[in-house]
């Protein structure tokens, strides 16, 4: 009987070619009986995961990653002026595709007074409305804080303490970031928060870069 934690092994082991042997195609096959995996339905999931993993695109609605209404589309009203932050996956309209198949996709959108912006923040926001990356720009850690430091609300990733002014820029404000947060310029249609255009600034974390394949 094939044992299933190998197989899983083996299988991750696929992902990096450099350690593939001419066995591979025996081992994909022992694997899928193993786990009863039929080729058609492995085949269907992987297309289904490339097109999850593909970029935002200009016209993408914005979803919940998580609680009740994870999955479902984020209305502008749904975002709290002065915070905290909503986690949110890109969403193709039309296909209801969910582009949640990397964690480079992922967004936080947050609400605040769009006179406090600087001229290039006013500029890729909606309404007061800003999207940035839910990467931190040190070494990947979610950006889940909300939190007041010298007198102003602030993102903060708790891994390494990097803390990021959402008004202008998402720059950095404290700890051992030494860039902004890829920022996501964000527009209404129709009463609908939509993506206004692609990524501005590098989503790979700093951590990675050099080793990691780079983001978009």
């Amino acid at each position: 009987m094939t044992d299933v934690r190998d197989c899983e092994a083996r299988s991750d082991a696929r992902r990096f070619p450099a350690r593939l042997s001419s066995r591979r195609g025996l081992l994909r096959a022992a694997c899928a009986a193993g786990i009863g995996l039929s080729l058609p339905r492995t085949a269907l999931s992987k297309v289904e995961r490339s097109g999850k993993a593909e970029p935002p695109e200009r016209g993408d609605v914005f979803v919940f990653v998580m609680g009740d209404r994870a999955g479902e589309t984020i209305a502008p009203h749904d975002i709290p002026l002065g915070g905290p932050q909503i986690a949110a996956w890109p969403m193709e309209p039309k296909a209801k595709l969910v582009r949640n198949g990397t964690p480079f996709n992922q967004v936080l959108l947050l609400r605040l007074d769009p006179h406090e912006f600087d001229e290039a923040t006013a500029a890729r926001s909606a309404d007061g409305i800003l999207a940035y990356s839910s990467l931190c720009a040190h070494a990947g850690c979610p950006v889940t804080g909300w939190v007041r430091d010298h007198g102003t609300m602030v993102l903060k990733c708790f891994c390494h303490l990097s803390e990021y002014d959402p008004r202008h820029g998402a720059a950095v404000v404290s700890g051992p970031a030494r860039h902004p947060l890829a920022a996501m310029p964000v527009e209404i249609a129709g009463g609908t928060l939509v993506v206004a255009g692609k990524f501005i600034g590098n989503l790979m974390p700093e951590l990675g870069r050099g080793f990691l394949p780079a983001g978009e």
